[in-house]
């Protein structure tokens, strides 16, 4: 969510309102670690290292025992869902922009 403006509340109040038991990753809000597409990590070769960010990321958010990841930027739905795939967890962990949610939320 924007780290940059210390906006973290809000889309979290957002989820709580759909009726959902929200879970956080180790790391969120001031801490939080971005999925790499912001820094071009989508469109370029692999640097060296143990795996791509999106991996790590993705690892972060099956660790929650999650059903659902929300996302509320372009780059992170399209990397969390590469890293969903690329776990072989799409069958059991699906990957949502918060304005679908809302949507398909008959509830609120």
């Amino acid at each position: 969510m924007v780290r940059a403006n210390g906006v973290y509340e809000a889309p979290r109040s957002v989820l709580e309102a759909l009726d959902n038991d929200l879970v956080e990753m180790a790391r969120s809000k001031q801490r939080g670690l971005c999925c790499g597409a912001g820094g071009a990590q989508m469109w370029k070769e692999d640097e060296p290292g143990n795996k791509r960010i999106n991996i790590e990321r993705t690892e972060e958010a099956l660790a929650t025992g999650a059903e659902i990841v929300a996302a509320n930027c372009p780059f992170c739905l399209t990397m969390m869902m590469d890293g969903i795939k690329a776990a072989e967890k799409q069958e059991s962990v699906m990957v949502y922009d918060l304005a679908e949610l809302i949507v398909n939320n008959k509830g609120l």
